[in-house]
C-alpha cells in the first residue's frame, strides 16, 4: 500500500473539520462505529483526502448523496453493488 500523507484530526483546520463532520452526517449511521482494530490511526480512504478538504467534502458528498435512504435502491442493494465492485477491483474493502 502507498503512504499517504494525511493529517490527524488533532490538526485539522476549521475547514477540514468541516468537511469531515460533512461527510459523517451524509452516511448511514452504522457507518460511524469504530474502524476494524487492524487499521492504524489514518489509515482510512477518507484520512487520504485530508489534505485537500474540499475533495473530501465532493468525493464523499457525492457517495452519501447515492446512498441516500429516499432512493429506490435498498441498504442491500447498495452493499451488494459495492461488494461485487470492491471484489471486481480486488479490494480488500
Amino acid at each position: 500500500m502507498a503512504w499517504i500523507k494525511t493529517i490527524p484530526p488533532s490538526e485539522a483546520s476549521d475547514e477540514l473539520k468541516q468537511a469531515m463532520a460533512a461527510q459523517r452526517r451524509l452516511y448511514p449511521p452504522e457507518y460511524g462505529a469504530a474502524t476494524p482494530p487492524n487499521l492504524k490511526p489514518g489509515e482510512s480512504i477518507v484520512a487520504s483526502h485530508t489534505l485537500i478538504p474540499q475533495a473530501l467534502h465532493h468525493a464523499f458528498a457525492a457517495v452519501g448523496a447515492l446512498m441516500s435512504p429516499d432512493l429506490p435502491l435498498s441498504r442491500r442493494q447498495h452493499e451488494m453493488i459495492a461488494t461485487v465492485v470492491s471484489a471486481t477491483n480486488s479490494c480488500h474493502y
